[in-house]
């Protein structure tokens, strides 16, 4: 069943281990962007390995508005998207549609090089800290754009043919590395990128853009060079797994003294992850299809954790393995340098019953650019501890699935609000969930 709104309540009966196998598919950080690039080409594009979460739907609508035809595929997963029609847009619809994703900041290229103009309205997305996209619109005049900040949003225009630019990022941002992409691969001449973010779903970016036929280079000092082209045609791709959720359902088979096999989990994109989870006491087993995940028995150790870009350790994959934390023995310290605000999320954490102390200081590691600025974004998890059920109301998406493995390994029932918004980066969370033996379900309805 698909679980909408984010005012939905899930009950949790936490304290059993979660057993069994399931399926993650492509990357949330990957798949509406590489649909976005769709909008760039002359021919149809065929996406793989497509998963049904809020945000493919949400670019899926917005491609629609704007001419796009989409539709499903041969196989399951898969989406034609045909770009051979692209027409301008309703504002309202555009609102409408967009108010609860940042990622039609990402159509501004697109759709400058496609129709002269394109319109932005006010964006939302996860509150874990500061993401301004003033830097978006900065990049977009340095193109040559122009820019009209108007009651309802922003609206842009290219009077001429975009041209390529020297950019330099004050901080490898993937939403401005994907912003840039995006933009320079139909603009005249070359685009020099320097200090850009070289995720494993910012290379699939470009690996999805030059089957396009785009000329992109990539240097190994975070340099990425694009030779703009006059045409762009189609592609087919099968989009790279979502290493984020497979470190999710990693992280709760060991909260919950589990065993579960992460069918599409891939050991290259995870690495610094399988390193970590194998340092607090976690094993895994890798194959061909994907990656088992487990607690072996005894103790989990506490560890230095700071997060960084990648090749770092993901802040995406910080808050649920600070979850499984909270039961290993010790003092572990947590020190964000990504998100300023996403350690926000323990104080429910310490209702349960966890330990977790938060400090402005730079903890267990080099200083970072919220040092200095009165941010909480460092922290002490001491254990083990045993949780307790909660009352909890989600904050955000990587945060909300840290709710829920805490309810999951906690003794007794927690009421879990706000379940919508892990429909935004979790396939069918909740059917996977009863496929691992959880026992959930909606008020009213028993579900496993």
């Amino acid at each position: 069943m698909t679980v909408n709104g984010n005012d939905d309540v899930l009950l949790v009966h936490g304290g059993t281990p979660l057993e069994g196998e399931i399926r993650v598919r492509g990357a949330k950080n990957l798949v509406p962007k590489a649909m976005v690039a769709a909008l760039l080409g002359s021919a149809p594009s065929r996406l793989r390995n497509v998963p049904d979460i809020r945000d493919v739907r949400v670019v899926r609508g917005l491609l629609q508005l704007h001419g796009v035809t989409v539709r499903p595929g041969d196989e399951p997963g898969e989406l034609v998207m045909d770009p051979t029609r692209v027409e301008s847009a309703n504002v309202a619809d555009i609102d409408a549609h967009a108010g609860s994703s940042r990622i039609p900041i990402l159509f501004c290229g697109p759709l400058l090089h496609r129709l002269g103009h394109a319109f932005i309205p006010g964006l939302g997305g996860c509150d874990i800290g500061g993401r301004p996209i003033d830097f978006h619109f900065d990049v977009l005049r340095q193109f040559g754009a122009r820019i009209e900040k108007r009651d309802d949003g922003q609206y842009l225009e290219a009077p001429q043919r975009l041209r390529g630019t020297k950019i330099r990022l004050p901080y490898p941002s993937v939403g401005a590395t994907e912003q840039v992409l995006l933009t320079a691969v139909l603009a005249e001449g070359v685009t020099e990128l320097s200090n850009a973010a070289v995720e494993p779903e910012i290379e699939d970016l470009i690996c999805v853009l030059q089957k396009m036929g785009a000329i992109i280079a990539m240097d190994t000092d975070r340099t990425i060079r694009i030779t703009g082209v006059d045409k762009l045609g189609g592609y087919t791709h099968h989009a790279l797994s979502d290493r984020l959720e497979a470190a999710s359902w990693a992280s709760a088979a060991l909260a919950t003294e589990g065993n579960v096999y992460v069918r599409g989990a891939q050991q290259r994109s995870m690495m610094t992850f399988l390193n970590t989870f194998r340092k607090v006491g976690g094993a895994f087993e890798i194959d061909d299809e994907g990656i088992r995940f487990w607690h072996p028995g005894g103790q989990l150790k506490s560890i230095a954790l700071e997060t960084d870009v990648h090749p770092g350790f993901q802040t995406d994959w910080q808050q649920p393995l600070v979850v499984a934390l909270t039961q290993a023995t010790g003092l572990s310290i947590v020190h964000e340098t990504v998100y300023e605000s996403r350690l926000g999320f323990t104080s429910a954490l310490n209702q349960m019953g966890a330990h977790i102390q938060l400090y402005r200081e730079c903890l267990g590691g080099s200083d970072c650019r919220f040092g200095q600025r009165n941010f909480l974004h460092s922290a002490v998890v001491s254990g083990p501890t045993k949780l307790q059920g909660a009352d909890l109301v989600i904050p955000d998406l990587r945060g909300g699935f840290s709710y829920l493995i805490a309810a999951l390994a906690a003794q007794g029932t927690s009421r879990v609000h706000g379940i919508g918004l892990i429909n935004r980066g979790y396939e069918n969370f909740m059917e996977k969930l009863m496929e691992l033996g959880a026992k959930v379900e909606l008020p009213g309805k028993a579900l496993g």
